[in-house]
């Protein structure tokens, strides 16, 4: 896989935008976060030194509409991480009581099974997203 910084600049220069102050600490917060994805204020708080609220969110459009973060959609709410240009696809599961989110990386044969299954009905897979939720650990512990 290339450079995380190299995508970031074609994907830029691919819509004739610059790599400004503000968009290079969204796109550097996100690739820290361990592949952990972020709430809109967890982004806004992780980069408040070099970048105002109105920055972030116009910055999110940006990298949203080039492909270089995406939504995940976790009931009406939603987390931002960088796309699959920039990790091996993976998916999540979300507590349902704490909202905590963490990134699992599959094995090959399950996405192998999501591609037979597309196919069984028709269609060539081109993207797909799986949303798993439950009660956490933590979460389950704290109920007793």
């Amino acid at each position: 896989m290339r450079d995380p910084k190299q995508i970031y600049e074609a994907k830029l220069k691919a819509v004739k935008a610059s790599s400004t102050t503000p968009r290079s600490a969204v796109f550097n917060a996100l690739l820290q976060s361990d592949h952990e994805p972020m709430t809109m204020a967890e982004l806004t708080a992780a980069v408040k030194s070099v970048a105002d609220r109105t920055s972030v969110y116009r910055t999110v459009e940006l990298f949203e509409s080039i492909g270089i973060i995406t939504r995940l959609q976790i009931g009406w709410k939603y987390k931002l991480e960088l796309s699959d240009d920039f990790h091996e696809h993976h998916h999540h599961i979300t507590c349902t009581k704490c909202g905590a989110t963490h990134a699992t990386h599959d094995d090959h044969a399950f996405e192998s099974e999501i591609e037979k299954l597309a196919a069984k009905h028709g269609y060539t897979l081109t993207n797909h997203y799986l949303e798993i939720s439950g009660v956490c650990n933590n979460c389950l512990s704290t109920n007793k």
